[in-house]
This record gives structure tokens, sequence and C-alpha cells, in this order.
């Protein structure tokens, strides 16, 4: 039996949200890019579903619903520019891998949005959680897998910005460091 194995791409998400769940929240803006020398982006900010959103989220990213109620897209269409954003950056002989920095969060909305939108989700259903990846490479307890330690050792004195396309960028480059550092090992 032979195996078709594709190239992989991976594209670093970052979101931000109104709130800890797809189900009660909204997901706000997307930011995304390529994790290879290029770095082709992609960056939306959509709609609120709902008025609802905790005092902890809005501290963390400061986006205003009513101002993206006015100005940001509907979700459907948010989501259809990223699928085709996706999927002009493979080959027919490539999938795309979800690569984020706490992947079960950014990709529970990721994939609710996707599934509840358009049917389907490009990623499929699985992520490379960034945290989980440092763990294994360096062996520390989980308490030391925060942005806080990781970022600390892979970008220096860089702080997150929480512009969803500002922390992609910065945690394409962080994992790009992981995966040279894993390759050094084999």
């Amino acid at each position: 039996m032979e195996i078709d194995i594709l190239s992989e791409i991976f594209f670093s998400v970052d979101i931000e949200t109104s709130g800890p769940n797809p189900g009660q929240y909204s997901l706000l803006s997307i930011g995304a890019c390529t994790i290879d020398a290029r770095r082709s982006t992609f960056y939306v900010e959509m709609q609120p579903v709902n008025d609802e959103m905790t005092p902890e989220s809005f501290a963390i990213h400061q986006l205003d619903l009513q101002q993206l109620r006015e100005n940001g897209l509907p979700p459907r269409i948010a989501l259809e520019n990223f699928e085709s954003w996706i999927l002009s950056e493979l080959s027919s002989n490539s999938r795309a891998v979800f690569v984020a920095f706490n992947a079960p969060f950014d990709w529970m909305f990721i994939n609710e949005y996707f599934q509840q939108y358009l049917g389907r989700n490009p990623f499929g259903h699985s992520a490379i959680d960034m945290k989980s990846f440092y763990m294994g490479l360096t062996g520390v307890d989980w308490s030391l897998t925060s942005m806080r330690f990781v970022g600390q050792r892979y970008l220096g004195n860089k702080v997150l910005s929480h512009n969803a396309l500002e922390d992609a960028l910065h945690q394409a480059d962080i994992f790009e460091q992981m995966l040279a550092e894993a390759r050094s090992i084999l």
C-alpha cells in the first residue's frame, strides 16, 4: 500500500474574541501568516454575532463591538475570504496545517465559525499547539509554557500587542525557532 504524503504548509493563526467560548461569544478578528520565508499574511475584523463581551476580553484587545458592527465584515464573508487566502497558499500536493499558541482556544473558534458559516474547515480537524510542542521539546512543566516564558526565550523583550496579525507573525517566528531547535536534535 502506497501512502500519499502531502507537503505541509504551516499557518500561524491568532484570534481575538469577545469571550471564552464560541457558543456564547463572538470571533472578532483573525490574523494569520504562512510560516515560511515569504510570510504571506491575512487579517480581518468581523461583525460580532451578539452583544456579549467579557471585561477580561476587552481589557486584552480593546476592540469595540459597535465599531465592529459598523466596519467589520459579516462572518460568512470574512470566513470565505480567509478560506480563499488559505487555499491560494496551497499547491495541488499540499495541505494546510493550523499552528497556534494555545491552539485549542484559537482552533475551537475557527472551526466553529468555518463549520457554521461554510460547512467545512480547510484546516481539517487537527492543529499544532505551540505550548505542547514547547513542553515536548524542552521537557519543562506545563506551568512554564506560557508566553511569558516561551516569548522570553524566543522573542527577547518583544511583547505581544493582541492585534491578531501582529501576534500571528510573532508566533510564526517562535515556531520557526522551535522547529529548527527540534530538527537540530534529530
